[in-house]
């Protein structure tokens, strides 16, 4: 049986981000002022409110090398636990017109760190509205070398019971994997930082998501 015999249409080549990647989605990392309104990495304003955070990691591949030339993208809830999103229908959960929820930054070229100055999200409802998930943040991986959009998850190690009952992460077998997806706190003179590294193969490869 081929794909057209099946109905599907034929699989085309496939094709990485390639090095071309920031000029189009990050510009101003590469050097490049097209965009009037560029779509960064602070996803709050002075109006915001919640606990403000910077969350921060690097992205190594299979033999431990900085991934230097990565995208990140963020979604998450807003400090009462609410996305952004027509699709969201939580009751009694406020929208933040303060508050983008979405961000976008490239690794650094030379210490491979990305990061983001947000805040730290409420527990958001689970899958129709049962068990609530433990707050966390979604990230999104592209690179060169890398076929398809990675998708993952950061959780915050100062969040146990919750994370304990959070429906996804108690999917992950065997448990001792879900320390992958987990961010240690730091607490520096500007506020509190949540450290994840991404760990694209190899020893302690972070869980990644089928979505």
């Amino acid at each position: 049986m081929t794909p057209d015999r099946l109905g599907y249409l034929p699989e085309t080549p496939s094709q990485t981000a390639g090095p071309y990647v920031h000029i189009g989605l990050i510009p101003r990392q590469a050097g490049f002022e097209i965009f009037e309104n560029n779509l960064g990495d602070r996803l709050i304003g002075p109006e915001t409110p919640g606990e403000r955070i910077r969350i921060e990691g690097r992205i190594l591949d299979g033999t431990g090398a900085l991934v230097r030339d990565a995208l990140v993208e963020i979604w998450q809830a807003n400090a009462a636990g609410r996305y952004a999103h027509p699709a969201d229908r939580q009751e009694g959960k406020p929208l933040d017109p303060a508050f983008r929820g979405w961000g976008r930054a490239g690794t650094d070229f030379e210490t491979g760190l990305w990061a983001f100055e947000t805040i730290k999200p409420g527990p958001v409802a689970g899958r129709r509205g049962h068990q609530p998930m433990a707050p966390h943040v979604n990230l999104w991986i592209v690179a060169r070398g890398i076929n398809l959009g990675l998708a993952t998850r950061l959780y915050f190690e100062d969040e146990a019971a919750a994370n304990a009952a959070d429906p996804v992460l108690n999917l992950i077998e065997p448990p001792e994997r879900r320390q992958t997806l987990i961010a240690r706190r730091e607490q520096r003179d500007d506020g509190a930082v949540y450290i994840l590294d991404i760990r694209l193969q190899g020893e302690r490869e972070t869980v990644f998501f089928d979505i």
